[in-house]
Parts: structure tokens; C-alpha cells; sequence
């Protein structure tokens, strides 16, 4: 844990995959447990002073949860882990999205024809 309780930190990356994982899932994968992380909306602490694109100089890597609080065992029943289903889309949203798409492909051909006319045209100047 962080100190303020907050956030959890993986200080070694292949000794937690190494002795930790084995314990608790059936791999050893620290990327499958990442992932894991992500779909219980686990987040990935970045610090600004890294920017996001500098690597940390230690294998420290931190992750949080609004609901993962020392002391408050109580929340964690709030960690649930994503559901996405295709039944959960609205035939509506996927009409509107293939209109968008139909859309875009017809503005594509539009231009398409009119970079064809000023192509032939620039060739007659020339």
C-alpha cells in the first residue's frame, strides 16, 4: 500500500510474477494480471513528473482503485468487474452508427472525385 492508503505498488515485477501469482491464479503472466486489474477498473498510477512516457528508473509500478482503501474493507464489495455484452447494445445505436459510417464513405467518394477534377485541372495548367 501507498501510504496514504490509496494505491498499492508492485516494486519487482518478475519476483511478484515469480512468487506471488502462482500463489492466488493459476499463471505466473504479469501482463494476464494487469489485465486482470484493468477489467476490476484498476488504474495505473502515472506521475506528471514522468509525463506518461518516461519510464520509472525502478520496477515500481502503482495501481488504484477508488473503492481499494485501507480500512475500508466495506467498499470492496463495490469492485466488480466489467461487463460488456453484445445484448447490451441498442439495435438503435448500431443503425446510427452504420448511418455514420455510410455517411463518411459517401463523403470520402465526394472528395475523392473532387481531388480527380482538381488533379486533371492542374495538369491542364501545367
Amino acid at each position: 500500500f501507498r501510504q496514504s492508503g490509496s494505491s498499492f505498488h508492485v516494486f519487482d515485477q518478475g519476483q511478484f510474477a515469480k512468487e506471488v501469482l502462482p500463489k492466488y491464479f493459476k499463471h505466473n503472466n504479469m501482463a494476464s494480471f494487469v489485465r486482470q486489474l484493468n477489467m476490476y477498473g484498476f488504474r495505473k498510477v502515472v506521475h506528471i513528473e514522468q509525463g506518461g512516457l518516461v519510464k520509472p528508473e525502478k520496477d515500481d509500478t502503482e495501481f488504484q482503485h477508488p473503492y481499494f482503501i485501507r480500512g475500508q474493507e466495506h467498499l470492496l464489495e463495490n469492485i466488480k468487474r466489467k461487463v460488456t455484452s453484445v445484448s447490451g447494445i441498442k439495435h438503435e445505436d448500431v443503425k446510427v452508427r452504420q448511418d455514420n459510417v455510410t455517411k463518411l464513405l459517401t463523403d470520402i467518394q465526394v472528395m475523392k472525385g473532387k481531388q480527380e477534377s482538381m488533379d486533371s485541372k492542374l495538369v491542364a495548367m501545367k
